[in-house]
């Protein structure tokens, strides 16, 4: 168990419970914000100390009953519940991990969406792979140096990337969190930890962001762009899971038919120049 981690997101998810939220009478001043540990272990149905020692590191390896009913009183979404079940397994040595490969067949996929911005992101946001227009949209990867093709990087590192995306404090809170909920998927990835470490020296709004232990699947949802080519856009996308490839997320962005953005849409896919639907993937930087 990552005791650490365990206890700092135990405590920012407890700041956050207001003793209203969960049926207590709040009286006179509170020293806290949110709930007290005895608050919050009454609750659960655990013991104070038990509760005390779980949020310092020193309570073992806790059942999943303690798990749930801590969740249950912390109001956890399934993304805060599966990160909470992460950060208590027992914490296995760092290692390299396998270099991650994209399927032929997921590879063809691209090539068919040549209208749609389409892109293989790997467990640490790696981009795997990628078609003409999400380069022409996001980044030229394949002009980048292999280190750099990264989402999570590109985001808060280049500088392009705060003028391209219109909702840039909304995106940034969110990539933060899908990088904070695969640092608990994978505590053993000496890449991912490498890539942390990175975006925490370099990048001053990643700091800001980081120590908030705030946790997001990435799914769906909108972004609007404000592109140098085309102008705004408003583009909905897509995260699909791909089955048999471990963390690889298929991200598709769409427009709404016979709006603006669909229009911008054709607009940047005519001006840009074609390319490979897919660079071949080279081993990733973050590696020992």
């Amino acid at each position: 168990m990552d005791g650490p981690e365990l206890g700092l997101f135990l405590k920012s998810r407890r700041a956050r419970v207001r003793p209203e939220d969960v049926g207590l009478q709040a009286y006179g001043r509170r020293r806290v914000t949110g709930l007290r540990r005895e608050e919050l272990a009454q609750l659960a149905g655990v013991s104070v100390d038990y509760y005390v020692r779980l949020e310092q590191g020193r309570a073992g390896h806790p059942s999943e009953g303690v798990l749930d009913a801590i969740a249950r009183v912390l109001r956890l979404d399934d993304a805060e519940r599966a990160h909470l079940f992460d950060l208590s397994r027992p914490v296995r040595r760092r290692r390299s991990s396998p270099t991650e490969r994209v399927r032929p067949g997921v590879r063809r996929l691209l090539e068919t969406v040549p209208h749609l911005p389409a892109m293989v992101i790997g467990r640490r946001m790696d981009v795997l792979a990628w078609n003409r227009l999400a380069a022409a949209l996001l980044a030229d990867w394949g002009a980048l140096p292999r280190e750099q093709r990264n989402t999570a990087r590109h985001f808060f590192l280049d500088a392009g990337a705060r003028e391209l995306y219109s909702d840039w404090e909304e995106s940034a809170r969110a990539t933060v969190a899908w990088l904070r909920l695969a640092a608990g998927r994978h505590p053993d990835d000496v890449g991912l930890a490498e890539l942390i470490g990175e975006l925490s020296m370099k990048s001053e709004e990643f700091r800001r962001l980081w120590p908030r232990h705030d946790v997001r699947e990435k799914t769906h949802g909108t972004k609007r762009f404000q592109h140098p080519i085309v102008g705004s856009l408003t583009l909905a996308y897509e995260s699909l899971a791909l089955p048999g490839d471990g963390d690889q997320t298929l991200v598709v962005y769409t427009a709404e038919p016979g709006s603006s953005s669909e229009t911008a849409l054709r607009l940047l896919a005519s001006a840009a120049e074609p390319e490979p639907a897919a660079e071949p993937v080279e081993p990733s930087p973050y590696r020992v």
